[in-house]
């Protein structure tokens, strides 16, 4: 990508929180909960901004203020300097966000992950109906 990375400070940050749907808005969730993923990484999000042919950088020393133990952040080019849209598509920070968040879930990487949840989720299910009969 033949872009100035002198300017890198200008460019749009993206932390994965932002697009998590397992963080709540006091969290630092940005977009709503139906339009968002489940637990994004940088890694992720980069490929994904690197394929709607975006400028980006991974910044992995950085960490969300709000959960300083998620490490890493990606800085994204929304506008060149004369001020055209780097992708027609996106021209602002919320629609790069939804955009993101919609490819996420289809990254190459994530799709031999969805497996495995599936059945833990359901040995949970059955681990809290016997702790409901604990209870009684």
């Amino acid at each position: 990508m033949d872009v100035d990375v002198q300017n890198i400070k200008k460019w749009v940050i993206l932390y994965p929180i932002y697009i998590n749907s397992k963080k709540t808005l006091a969290e630092g969730r940005r977009i709503n909960a139906s339009k968002a993923c489940e637990n994004p990484t940088c890694a992720e999000i980069y490929d994904c901004c690197a394929h709607l042919k975006l400028p980006c950088a991974i910044e992995i020393e950085k960490a969300y203020p709000r959960d300083f133990m998620q490490r890493g952040r990606v800085r994204v080019l929304l506008k060149k300097e004369d001020g055209s849209l780097c992708n027609p598509a996106i021209s602002s920070r919320k629609q790069l966000m939804v955009h993101v968040a919609e490819l996420v879930p289809r990254h190459p990487g994530r799709t031999k992950k969805q497996e495995p949840p599936a059945s833990s989720s359901a040995a949970g299910a059955s681990k809290s109906g016997k702790g409901g009969k604990k209870k009684r």
